[in-house]
């Protein structure tokens, strides 16, 4: 399976010639969702759902998402499927499980929006904006490193409440280059720790996620 990191919290996932594409929010280029065949959406905030965008795509493309979001989905051409917490699909040929239920808290008087983070093909683990540690072992983990409901602490206890052989950043779109340098180097600490493979990949860099 071939992940590439895209703007923001953005990857697609690539393997036997069929493409899923998680989050391709407000952050994230364009030609993230060319090529696509399913798209997973975790929550509504635009930098993980740009609906106007979606608008665009062919009738044979498929979306799953939670309730809230396919609210704003309605009269697309591509078919809306709703998941959550505890449902198991299959997704242009990736098996795809779903765990969590709710945003991050931002802050307490802010009531959290729906969010559902998605496991694909029992390997890689998307959370969305949320630190769900799902009910099964994770390979790759794709972790957010930054936002305005997080602080790095928070990263660093989620890597290792999860405990991946391997974690790459999401969620680090809004960082200037001396941010992204931070981010590096908690990766790099929290890899030495637990004797992982921690990075951030740029994006449109890819990596390959063997057998």
């Amino acid at each position: 399976m071939k992940l590439t990191k895209h703007g923001h919290a953005c990857v697609r996932l690539e393997k036997d010639g069929a493409t899923l594409v998680i989050d391709p929010g407000g952050l994230t280029e364009e030609s993230a969702l060319e090529g696509a065949d399913a798209i997973l959406i975790t929550h509504e905030h635009f930098d993980h759902l740009e609906v106007k965008r979606l608008g665009g795509l062919a009738s044979g493309v498929r979306i799953w998402t939670c309730a809230a979001v396919a609210a704003q989905l309605e009269g697309l051409s591509a078919k809306v499927n709703i998941v959550g917490e505890g449902d198991s699909f299959t997704a242009a040929g990736f098996e795809v499980g779903v765990a969590g239920r709710e945003h991050a808290k931002v802050w307490p008087e802010m009531p959290p929006v729906q969010n559902i983070g998605f496991l694909i093909d029992g390997e890689v683990f998307h959370p969305g904006d949320s630190f769900t540690v799902p009910g099964a072992p994770v390979g790759t983990l794709l972790t957010p490193t930054g936002g305005p409901w997080m602080k790095a602490a928070e990263m660093l206890d989620y890597l290792k409440a999860v405990n991946p052989r391997r974690a790459f950043s999401i969620h680090d779109g809004l960082y200037n280059d001396v941010g992204l340098g931070l981010v590096d180097g908690l990766l790099d600490l929290s890899a030495k720790q637990q004797g992982g493979d921690f990075r951030r990949l740029k994006p449109g860099e890819s990596y390959v996620i063997e057998g």
